[in-house]
């Protein structure tokens, strides 16, 4: 009888797995040597820490960032990256607002390095008892007595990235973070952390319009078994198919996208073409250029998965089919050949 009542529970509990459940599953990562398995995209908070510091997005809704947390883990994605800097605490407060009460709570990703003063005022510390003391802050902020991965965000200043590394190291050991990454790294700054200790992954930007990684550092981390999480895998929106010259004119002051390179002429109505061209492809199969964007940069075997903003459940909506979905090799080679037509090149 008991038997029966096994086998009961065992079909009720596959019976109530979705097909997009099991799809989902077979598409996380393990990340680098950690034990971590990620899905294929994550939750990024960097606009989440709202507007009024250096490398804002503008302001932003508290409540839409919650909302859009949610939908995201309702959707499966399993792991948030934010940062100490983003909105000066800000956005870790935002996050840990957001997961309170869930039952499916997400990994913690966070990141050190940039520290800011009564003034607001960002500068770079990779100083041993700086990065403690950002830790402690983190830990805080965030409401957990881990983090799950901890990265430097900036290897800056450059003769301190051993010391910073180091105490990385320690952290792990004192059972404050469970595994230790990079972020904006060169592959020979890569090796003088490694001299040390292994570095679980490398968050560097990525995507169809900045693809420079592919030439040296995304082989680095390939050969020596590094986990690569890509940002701006829409380049800050250009790629989602939403962006166009009249919603880049009329960005607050205080979004930094303002006064990105990218942003400008000639290099925006480059990348708005792009983004049509990468929707057409999208069309072929319901997907958006956004999904498109993102699946561009999954392709690579060595990126384990991709940070993607959210700022409300809609914009959620509008990416959630990147989970699954994937080019075929001839629409990764239509877009090789749309950017041969650029005739001059992008600035990175």
């Amino acid at each position: 009888m008991l038997r029966g009542v096994a086998a009961h529970r065992h079909r009720a509990f596959f019976t109530r797995r979705t097909t997009s459940d099991i799809v989902k599953e077979m598409h996380k990562k393990r990340l680098g040597n950690s034990d971590l398995e990620i899905s294929p995209i994550g939750i990024g908070a960097w606009a989440m820490g709202g507007g009024g510091w250096t490398f804002a997005w503008g302001p932003q809704d508290d409540n839409q960032s919650s909302a859009a947390i949610h939908a995201a883990l309702d959707h499966g994605v399993n792991w948030i990256d934010t940062a100490a800097v983003y909105g000066l605490g800000h956005s870790e407060e935002v996050v840990a607002r957001a997961l309170e009460g869930r039952s499916n709570r997400p990994y913690i990703f966070t990141k050190c390095s940039l520290v800011w003063n009564e003034k607001r005022e960002i500068s770079g510390s990779l100083k041993a008892d700086s990065i403690r003391r950002e830790c402690e802050n983190s830990l805080r902020r965030l409401k957990v007595e881990t983090i799950d991965l901890y990265q430097i965000h900036w290897p800056n200043p450059e003769p301190d990235i051993e010391e910073g590394w180091a105490m990385l190291a320690q952290l792990k050991q004192d059972g404050k973070i469970r595994w230790a990454g990079i972020s904006n790294f060169s592959a020979r700054q890569m090796d003088r952390c490694r001299r040390f200790s292994p570095i679980t992954s490398l968050q560097p930007p990525y995507s169809a319009i900045s693809p420079e990684v592919e030439d040296d550092i995304l082989p680095y981390c390939q050969k020596h078994g590094i986990g690569v999480i890509v940002y701006s895998p829409m380049k800050s929106g250009l790629l989602t198919g939403k962006m166009s010259k009249e919603r880049v004119a009329g960005f607050p002051a205080d979004d930094f996208r303002k006064r990105a390179l990218h942003f400008q002429e000639p290099q925006l109505s480059r990348h708005l073409d792009l983004a049509e061209f990468m929707a057409k492809i999208g069309a072929r199969h319901n997907r958006s250029a956004g999904e498109v964007a993102i699946a561009w940069t999954l392709r690579h075997p060595a990126v384990t998965a991709a940070i993607v903003g959210f700022r409300s459940p809609e914009q959620v909506a509008g990416v959630m089919g990147a989970m699954d979905f994937r080019l075929t090799p001839r629409e990764i080679d239509e877009i090789a050949e749309f950017k041969q037509g650029w005739t001059a090149p992008v600035r990175p």
